[in-house]
């Protein structure tokens, strides 16, 4: 079976993805290391800074295909560093909130300078308007991906 055009176009859009993860993650390296963070701790510590949250929450909000297990033991290891620890959860008795200490805190905004250093650097240069309709695509196709999986958009 042969793809129609469309399909070509979307295949012709994959890897270049990878390559954008992985360069996204490249530069989440390098902004995260000088702090002590890998990119991951980093995600799973930001997602708690407007709220404490249950691991399997984190999993389901950071989403990028991070289980409950690994998030588990990044939460374990931003606690006994000392950027997050748990606390009660009043909805359950089992499933601790984490959420990040001051020094968890501290750490996160030290990033952020270079964080938009790097944002502002790379936005500027490929354009606002390109980078929405960019956005708007890759939304676009996510949403029918997940249509033909039979996913919820939830």
């Amino acid at each position: 079976m042969t793809r129609t055009p469309a399909g070509d176009a979307l295949t012709s859009i994959v890897l270049p993805a990878f390559e954008l993860n992985g360069e996204f993650l490249a530069a989440a390296q390098d902004i995260a290391a000088p702090a002590g963070l890998t990119p991951a701790w980093w995600q799973v510590l930001g997602a708690t800074l407007d709220e404490p949250l249950a691991v399997a929450e984190i999993a389901r909000r950071v989403g990028l295909g991070l289980a409950r297990q690994s998030v588990q033991r990044t939460a374990d290891i931003l606690v006994d560093n000392g950027w997050a620890e748990y606390v009660d959860n009043p909805r359950h008795r089992r499933a601790k909130l984490l959420q990040p200490t001051e020094r968890g805190r501290e750490t996160v905004a030290t990033l952020r300078d270079d964080q938009h250093a790097w944002a502002d650097a790379v936005g500027e240069e490929v354009g606002a308007d390109e980078i929405a309709r960019v956005a708007e695509g890759i939304a676009r196709i996510i949403a029918a991906s997940r249509r033909y999986r039979g996913v919820s958009d939830s």
